[in-house]
């Protein structure tokens, strides 16, 4: 298993309308992430940075199986609305290198 640290941002104005996005996520979107290997994802917000926390089997993997995936197309359609740079489904890897951590 993998823990992956992702940082997006907001458009400015765009913070309550993404939380409300996050309030639930649609079943199907649950239902992907889950088959693709996801154990937990969790997002915190400072301003207009959001930090991402993801648990994952295969982070590489899980991209390459969501990329495209019938649920996950409108979902990123939506959240594109809210931030100011589209997912990189392409790298295949997290753009936060881990540093630190007390044992």
């Amino acid at each position: 298993m993998e823990t992956v640290a992702l940082h997006t941002r907001l458009k400015p104005g765009q913070e309550a309308a993404y939380e409300a996005a996050h309030a639930r996520i649609p079943d199907d979107l649950d239902a992907a992430l889950r088959a693709a290997g996801v154990r937990s994802w969790r997002i915190w917000r400072s301003g207009l940075d959001l930090f991402h926390v993801v648990e994952v089997d295969d982070y590489a993997a899980m991209m390459r199986q969501m990329h495209g995936h019938p649920a996950d197309v409108p979902w990123q359609r939506k959240m594109d609305e809210f931030l100011d740079a589209p997912l990189d489904y392409d790298s295949g890897r997290s753009d936060a290198k881990f540093v630190w951590e007390l044992p």
